[in-house]
């Protein structure tokens, strides 16, 4: 096989939601935007929805209307980015709740969906989606309908200790005082930081996956790369674009398909390994578009892949040797991978 394959366990998947469900007494949903975090939306919201889950989010209304396709009839599917110019017929087809951020978002609804379901997203200081507290104070009792929840977002909370976290639930509990619906402020993190912030759903999303701060989270995806070629290098040769690796011994460097095309980006050459059985491998010289190229010096014998996303390095690993984060590294990962389900 020329390409990678994508492992993807959905157990571990269905696992982390599991875990994370225990640390409330409120309901727990799940976020599955960007394609499932780049895994595959319909077969882990699947694996979701059998383990009991009955609220989804996603961030747009056409990735709304692919999950519908996929679960059916009976779950909730909130969309974060609300009510769009032009998503009323996705929306009334699909039966999405648009999570209304902005009083002409209000008025689109009630305008072009009267009586169809909707939430309301409150800016709590992220300064990013959300109804300011003045626009909410004005709007709160005149809504087209009883919203199915309001909710915000928290900024700070993958940093425990971050004043943030504490100002922006006490500016949530002042917008909400009075509120019937469901309340929800805690996606990953927010759980993490205690049932102050749970209210009456949460809705994990990176931790499902595997990522950070669930430090507890199984881990969910494996990416295994073939060797192309093995190849002798002596000292002082060097090897990739650039010549920014010269050997300082005689080394044996193994060429794998992958490069920044599927999704590992070419910071990752700064630091990350590959893995043969748990043992790791440096990876060396630059990443390429199509190419990685790894010394296996060390090794007995060179396996026919070598793991670059694997238990000893997971995706937050991968992450900091690029200098970003886990989310970037999972929903970056490309499509032509061969991808293997597990579980589920």
């Amino acid at each position: 096989m020329a390409t990678g394959t994508l492992t993807i366990d959905l157990d571990a998947i269905v696992a982390n939601w599991r875990a994370l469900d225990g640390r409330t007494s409120s309901e727990t949903g799940a976020c599955v935007k960007a394609d499932g975090y780049g895994l595959g939306v319909r077969r882990v919201s699947e694996a979701l929805a059998r383990a009991g889950c009955r609220t989804f989010f996603v961030a747009v209304a056409e990735e709304g209307a692919a999950l519908r396709r996929a679960l059916g009839d009976g779950p909730r599917i909130c969309v974060f980015g609300g009510h769009m110019a032009g998503d009323a017929a996705e929306i009334a087809a699909h039966g999405l709740i648009p999570l209304l951020n902005a009083p002409e978002q209000v008025a689109r609804h009630a305008e072009a969906l009267p009586g169809a379901p909707f939430g309301i997203q409150l800016d709590s200081g992220m300064n990013r989606l959300g109804l300011e507290p003045a626009d909410w104070a004005a709007l709160r009792d005149t809504l087209p309908g009883k919203p199915e929840m309001v909710m915000s977002h928290l900024a700070c909370a993958d940093e425990a200790s971050h004043l943030m976290n504490r100002a922006q639930l006490d500016a949530f509990g002042e917008m909400t005082r009075g509120v019937a619906e469901t309340r929800s402020l805690a996606a990953t993190g927010g759980i993490l930081l205690g049932s102050d912030f749970h209210f009456d759903l949460t809705r994990p999303g990176i931790g499902l996956y595997g990522g950070a701060p669930f430090a507890d989270a199984a881990p969910v995806v494996r990416l295994s790369l073939p060797v192309i070629q093995v190849r002798g290098v002596a000292v002082e040769e060097t090897v990739g674009y650039g010549n920014i690796w010269k050997a300082e011994r005689e080394s044996r460097i193994a060429t794998v398909s992958g490069g920044y095309a599927d999704g590992l980006i070419r910071a990752v050459g700064r630091s990350a390994n590959l893995y043969a059985e748990g043992r790791a491998c440096r990876l060396v010289g630059r990443v390429s578009m199509d190419l990685i190229t790894v010394d296996v010096t060390d090794l007995p014998e060179v396996p026919d892949t070598l793991d670059i996303l694997c238990p000893e390095q997971r995706i937050d690993d991968l992450a900091t040797s690029a200098g970003t984060i886990g989310y970037e590294i999972l929903t970056a990962l490309g499509a032509r991978y061969t991808r293997r389900y597990s579980g589920g």
